[in-house]
């Protein structure tokens, strides 16, 4: 249980350093006979770095839960 608290704990902080994720799909624009055209279409996410805060926040309170015992 210590272990996942400290993972989650790396998670948050990982979000809290990384506030944007970035990504394509391929979109079809155009087709003629056989040829067809593609595009990629960039799509991102984007949280606020408290929301990385509070992830850290709940891994630590599972690691001094699991201490407390």
């Amino acid at each position: 249980m210590k272990l996942i608290g400290i993972l989650i704990m790396i998670a948050g902080l990982g979000l809290t350093i990384f506030t944007t994720f970035s990504y394509f799909t391929r979109e079809k624009v155009l087709e003629i006979g056989s040829v067809d055209v593609y595009r990629n279409q960039p799509h991102s996410l984007s949280w606020t770095p408290f929301i990385g805060l509070a992830v850290m926040v709940a891994g630590a309170f599972i690691v001094m839960q699991v201490r407390k015992r």
